[in-house]
């Protein structure tokens, strides 16, 4: 029968880069935290001309074209527009009042009685 080894096999053939990271674990954490914080600024820089590309694109339609206007169309002035609304009649509408319930004055509810005095 085959004897056992005391140690287990993955402790055997640990290599000096191993063991190095085991006893100094800095070693690899911080390049690789200072690499990722690293990246993520480097990135800006393609993202943002993503964006700009973007915008290049956004910019060269038209308001007419983005809408799809005729150009013969009258064009919108607000001013004009603020003037035939104030111009307008008013709605045929009446403000009705609602009955209010029995007992109940005009202002709202009445105050409560003072308590009678006892003598």
């Amino acid at each position: 029968m085959a004897v056992f080894e005391s140690q287990p096999f993955q402790q055997k053939t640990k290599s000096s880069m191993n063991r190095l990271v085991r006893r100094h674990p800095g070693l690899f954490g911080v390049p690789f935290v200072l690499m990722m914080v690293g990246a993520s600024f480097g990135m800006t820089a393609f993202t943002q001309t993503r964006y700009d590309v973007h915008d290049q694109k956004v910019k060269h339609v038209t308001k007419e074209q983005e809408l799809r206007l005729d150009k013969n169309r009258k064009k919108f002035d607000i001013r004009e527009e603020y003037f035939r609304l104030s111009a307008a009649p008013d709605e045929d509408w009446e403000s009705k009042r609602i009955e209010r319930p029995k007992g109940l004055p005009e202002w709202g509810v009445p105050p409560t009685e003072p308590p009678a005095k006892t003598s």
